[in-house]
């Protein structure tokens, strides 16, 4: 609640634009700053201070609620876009839940990527083909987006719909792809988002963009990435949206480079892949892990040549 837009809690417009031009744009931003600090950078009296910050106050703290009454709001807004993977569908009790994080984990190259392109369609997919007839951003952290290959999987998988004059057209331009550079532009793509009306948002991948500030010291680093997840439950939460973030993978070993069998053969034996197998982990560290709600762990063990999803 602390990241919640001031512009959107009703307050006075002219007192809103002040907020605005100050830029004290979130509850957080507003609430975090002394009474009179306020009274000094908006330049208006303590009592228009003290309202502002009890009409804030008030939207940011809401009132205590059963659990109740959580879950029956949780029935009306909650719902899934499902995948079209039966038994992951089945295991996710309907498919990639509303007002969630979802992570994709898994190496370079195994299906990752497609499996984005895949919920994109499908969120973008007319309501009465199952889809949610809505739009989509797509966060392409690393210029992997190819509008080609987007087609051949619609193509591939719903062929009675994109074999349909101008659909193929109009469900692209559903989706919209953006390319952050650093994180920070990628929170201020999250803000804007506020404003749209979406169905579905990808971010493919977030490490790209967290690797960038691996030459920072520790604590810079997990203050950069904890700023987007902020943003990205926020969000999630109050839009009631799908949201799915691909990871890499490292390993706890010494080992730099593990092959794995759909990369090629390898001269290690079955025991010895397995054994490094079992020691990749997820990158971002444990504060992403905690964020996430659904984790999918994509992987292909020796000897396997199609990749497996564990929930």
């Amino acid at each position: 609640m602390s990241n919640k837009l001031i512009s959107q809690m009703g307050l006075p417009s002219s007192l809103a634009n002040v907020f605005s031009a100050r830029n004290i744009l979130t509850a957080k931003d507003a609430l975090s700053l002394p009474e009179f600090d306020l009274m000094a950078l908006l330049d208006v009296d303590r009592d228009q201070v003290r309202t502002a910050v009890a009409r804030i106050s008030e939207i940011a703290c809401p009132p205590c609620r059963t659990a109740l009454s959580l879950m029956e709001d949780r029935a009306l807004t909650g719902g899934y876009l499902p995948t079209r993977l039966l038994g992951l569908d089945r295991a996710l009790r309907g498919g990639i839940p509303f007002g969630a994080l979802t992570e994709l984990v898994g190496p370079s190259g195994i299906g990752k990527t497609q499996f984005c392109l895949k919920l994109a369609l499908l969120a973008a997919l007319p309501s009465s083909y199952g889809g949610l007839n809505g739009r989509v951003i797509y966060m392409d952290t690393e210029s992997k987006f190819h509008s080609t290959r987007l087609i051949e999987i619609g193509r591939s998988s719903f062929p009675h719909i994109f074999n349909s004059e101008g659909m193929a057209q109009e469900m692209a331009g559903r989706i919209i792809v953006l390319r952050p550079a650093s994180l920070d532009e990628l929170t201020e793509r999250y803000v804007q988002m506020l404003f749209v009306l979406l169905n579905l948002a990808i971010v493919n991948f977030m490490y790209g963009l967290h690797r960038e500030n691996e030459r920072s010291t520790t604590g810079q680093k997990q203050h950069s990435c904890h700023l987007p997840l902020s943003f990205l439950k926020s969000l999630a939460e109050f839009s009631q949206i799908p949201i799915v973030v691909t990871n890499q993978v490292r390993s706890q070993n010494n080992y730099e480079v593990v092959h794995y069998p759909f990369q090629g053969n390898t001269d290690r034996t079955s025991c010895m892949l397995e054994k490094l197998e079992s020691h990749l982990i997820a990158s971002l560290g444990i504060q992403w892990a905690h964020a996430v709600t659904i984790r999918l762990i994509f992987e292909a063990h020796s000897g396997q040549y199609t990749p497996q999803i564990l929930v």
